[in-house]
C-alpha cells in the first residue's frame, strides 16, 4: 500500500543495502511506494498486494547486451500492484548507496496494453524519456550524474524524472537503467522495473524510431557501452554519447496517429 514518505524511514532502509546499492523505492507527491529490496526475504515481498516493483535477486549488475535480464533485471517477476500518476507528474526513484562514479543514466517507459502484469518485458517497445552522462569536464576528472546525484551523508540517492505530460494514458512499465562503465571494456548494466497506472487526456505515442526491444537495444560494439574511459583515447574527451535511441519529445507523431 502507499504510505506518508517519513524520511527516517528511507535513512533506515538505506542500511539493509551493502554496496552499490539499488533502486528499492518510489516517491510520487507525498507518497511513498515501496519495492523490492533482495537483502529481505523474498517470500515476504514476491506478490505483496503493495508491491510495484518487478523482482531483482541481487544487487550484482548483468554484463551482456543479449541477457534478456536486461529488460528488468532477473528474474524480473511482475508485481500485482500499479503506482498512480498522472501525466506530467514527477516520479522519483530512491536509490540507497549508490557508489559508482562513471557512465550514464536512463529512463524508459513501455505500454503494457491490457495488463503489466501478464506482459513479456522481452516484447515489449521500450522509449526514453530521460538522460544523462557526462555532465561537466573529461572522462576521468570530470562530473558525470551517476556520481552528482549520489549523496554521501547516508541519506538516500533521489532519481526524479517528469512522465510525458502528453503521454496517452495507460498501463506502462517504467525502466530505470545505471550503466556503470568504471571497468574498461567491461559494462555493467543495472536496469529496475515498476508498473505504472498513468491517467491524463493526452494521446501522444512514440514513433517507431523512438523504440526498442530490450534485449535488442544494445550491441557490444557500440563504442559508448565497450569503453575503455581510461584509455589515452578517451581520458581526456568531454564528449560522451548515451546509447540507445534519442529521448522522446513526447509529441505526437504526425504520421503514428492511430498507433
Amino acid at each position: 500500500m502507499a504510505r506518508p514518505i517519513i524520511l527516517a524511514a528511507l535513512a533506515l532502509l538505506a542500511s539493509t543495502v551493502a554496496a552499490h546499492g539499488g533502486l528499492t523505492n518510489y516517491t510520487v507527491g507525498d507518497t511513498w511506494y515501496r519495492g523490492y529490496n533482495p537483502d529481505d526475504p523474498r517470500e515476504a515481498q514476491e506478490g505483496q498486494p503493495w508491491m510495484v516493483q518487478r523482482l531483482w535477486a541481487s544487487i550484482d549488475p548483468i554484463f551482456f547486451v543479449n541477457d534478456t535480464g536486461l529488460a528488468c533485471n532477473t528474474p524480473g517477476t511482475a508485481p500485482p500492484a500499479y503506482i498512480p500518476i498522472k501525466a506530467g507528474e514527477n516520479i522519483t526513484a530512491v536509490y540507497l548507496y549508490w557508489l559508482h562514479p562513471y557512465g550514464p543514466m536512463t529512463v524508459w517507459l513501455a505500454d503494457c496494453g491490457e495488463s503489466c502484469v501478464d506482459a513479456d518485458v522481452n516484447d515489449l517497445d521500450f522509449f526514453k524519456i530521460w538522460e544523462a552522462g557526462l555532465v561537466e569536464g573529461n572522462m576521468i576528472q570530470g562530473t558525470w550524474y551517476q556520481r552528482a546525484f549520489q549523496n554521501w551523508d547516508g541519506s538516500p540517492d533521489l532519481w526524479t524524472v517528469t512522465i510525458p505530460a502528453t503521454i496517452k494514458p495507460g498501463k506502462y512499465i517504467i525502466r530505470h537503467e545505471i550503466l556503470s562503465i568504471h571497468i574498461a571494456n567491461r559494462p555493467q548494466f543495472y536496469p529496475e522495473c515498476a508498473h505504472l497506472e498513468i491517467s491524463g487526456s493526452g494521446s501522444a505515442v512514440p514513433s517507431p524510431e523512438y523504440t526498442v526491444k530490450f534485449p535488442g537495444g544494445y550491441t557490444m560494439d557500440d563504442p559508448s557501452i565497450n569503453i575503455d574511459i581510461y584509455s589515452d583515447e578517451n581520458k581526456d574527451a568531454t564528449n560522451y554519447t548515451v546509447a540507445g535511441p534519442p529521448v522522446w519529445d513526447g509529441l505526437v507523431d504526425k504520421y503514428c496517429q492511430g498507433c
